[in-house]
């Protein structure tokens, strides 16, 4: 099974909410309009209609280098 996370803050567009975990590690780097949203691992869990779920908090956007 495909351990998952529930992505908290960053932009209020951001298409999913609950992304697979890939690799799992600390930092999840999800591609959005040309950047990039960094989300950083917390000790949080919360239950989802997809299961209990790791909460991951936004931190920071990076410009995608051209």
């Amino acid at each position: 099974m495909t351990e998952k996370a529930l992505l908290e803050g960053g932009p209020d567009d951001l298409r999913e909410r609950i992304v697979p975990i890939t690799p799992p590690g600390k930092e999840l780097k999800i591609p959005h309009r040309g950047g990039y949203e960094h989300f950083k691992v917390t000790a949080r869990h919360q239950d989802t209609d997809q299961g209990r779920v790791t909460v991951y908090e936004w931190w920071e956007r990076t410009e995608i280098a051209e």
